[in-house]
């Protein structure tokens, strides 16, 4: 391992126990911290109208709570998408040089919201626009998987990318905790302060990450890697799983806060109160979702990414039982959700365990040698996280928006819930039929679930 004065290191390679130990570890744990610390800020700008329209009372801003719902839907679509180009960044430039300018790129959203809030009655596409400028902060999520792939040996990747997720995860919560300490200081009326505080926040991450992070030199992700990938059945598979974990975890994260201020609303409760009642449940189902995204993880490294992931969707399909039988009680409901928030973040964890998995897998069945089968491995999960983020994210757009007809046609969430329980069944048996599944050959070779039904299906 060589490091040049531009931060970059040549020669890396987790794989080497001997190096890894004598001080690769100590590399890759810096490069993770600072990545964390970014992503986190930039998860937090991208739920941050989560947290904005509850400073936003209808006879005020003129926004109804279907309006609400189609800005939380915008900033998911953008933030999703965004996480393509996002995926290949971290090789084309760097892993230090985009994480600093991704986080310097957000101060543009931010302000544009502080000026936006500033001047009530504006027409509904100005907060679309803003909305979406804060989905940049989801594309973050991309490059820093990728990035922190690469650092880290393959007996290690579901710890630290749970650990690397969940860290960014945590900043769902974190700007809802923030928003719920200024609506109970400063009334609905002062967002501001949430905004002012994520601009200092930004600054420090882009320069931490200036000082303490490196850019890796060698194989990546490239468009060669990602258009393989695409036509790799694994992908889409893997894909659909992460739409029924990380999307609802994040659409569920936009939504929780509004369908409690509307929906458990008391007689004669101003705004203001609703929104501060709202905002001291809300913020637990992302915190509760964001740390189990860790302990997700280092189940999957135990027990295998497919087992922990088909018990994820059961437990998922049962949580949404929950809430379709008792929608008219808050505290019914706040269970249900906060279930919901904790599986999803399990399975955010261990969907992205099968990733390495399967790929690692499929290496061993080229004609390589041993350095050829790790970077065709972590070029392509490279790759399939960016794509697996990506379509992931959309899953909460969908969210949102199966949420805002149910209650337009229905007045309730109700309709919705049992769209989402029917996807989580789906979801169960597709990780069951291709991940558990093991034909009675490979299962007579003891080889594992995830590594036999790669083997068998790349």
């Amino acid at each position: 391992m060589k490091l040049t004065r531009s931060h970059t290191i040549t020669d890396w390679d987790p794989e080497d126990v001997q190096a890894w130990n004598a001080g690769g570890s100590k590399v890759a744990r810096r490069n993770l911290v600072w990545s964390v610390a970014a992503e986190h800020i930039g998860f937090s700008v991208w739920s941050i109208w989560s947290v904005m329209v509850l400073f936003m009372p209808e006879d005020v801003y003129g926004i109804s709570l279907s309006d609400k719902f189609l800005i939380g839907a915008t900033a998911t679509l953008v933030g999703s998408l965004l996480r393509f180009p996002y995926t290949m960044a971290t090789t084309r430039f760097g892993g230090r040089n985009w994480t600093v300018f991704s986080a310097l790129v957000l101060v543009i959203p931010v302000v544009a919201t502080i000026a936006l809030l500033a001047a009530p009655g504006q027409p509904l596409w100005t907060y679309l626009l803003v909305a979406a400028l804060t989905g940049f902060g989801g594309g973050n999520f991309a490059s820093s998987m990728t990035n922190i792939n690469a650092f880290y040996p393959q007996r290690l990747k579901g710890w630290a990318l749970g650990l690397n997720a969940g860290g960014g995860n945590l900043g769902v919560p974190a700007v809802q905790v923030l928003g719920l300490l200024v609506i109970a200081v400063a009334g609905n009326r002062q967002p501001y302060w949430v905004c002012a505080i994520y601009l200092v926040l930004l600054v420090i991450a882009a320069i931490g990450a200036a000082l303490y992070m490196d850019n890796l030199e060698g194989p990546g992700v490239d468009l060669v890697a990602m258009k393989s990938s695409l036509v790799n059945r694994h992908t889409w598979i893997i894909a659909l799983l992460y739409i029924g974990t990380f999307g609802s975890f994040i659409g569920f994260s936009f939504a929780f806060g509004q369908m409690l201020a509307v929906n458990f609303r008391a007689d004669g409760q101003s705004a203001a109160e609703a929104a501060l009642h709202a905002a001291q449940i809300a913020f637990l189902g992302p915190l509760l979702g964001s740390i189990s995204r860790v302990y997700g993880g280092k189940l999957a490294d135990r027990f295998g990414g497919s087992t922990v992931t088909l018990a994820v969707f059961a437990g998922m399909l049962l949580s949404a039982g929950i809430l379709i039988a008792g929608s008219s009680s808050i505290a019914i409901c706040t269970v249900g959700f906060i279930l919901l928030f904790i599986l999803s973040g399990g399975g955010n964890g261990s969907v992205y365990k099968i990733i390495p998995s399967v790929f690692d897998a499929a290496s061993r069945s080229l004609p390589l040698d041993e350095a050829g089968r790790a970077a065709y491995s972590r070029s392509m999960s490279g790759a399939v996280i960016g794509i697996a983020g990506a379509i992931g994210g959309l899953g909460g757009v969908g969210i949102n928006l199966v949420l805002r007809q149910s209650y337009a046609s229905t007045g309730a969430a109700t309709t919705a819930f049992v769209v989402f329980a029917v996807f989580y069944a789906i979801a169960a048996l597709v990780t069951w039929r291709m991940y558990i599944r093991v034909p009675a050959a490979a299962r007579e070779s003891a080889v594992p679930a995830d590594v036999a039904s790669a083997k068998l299906g790349s």
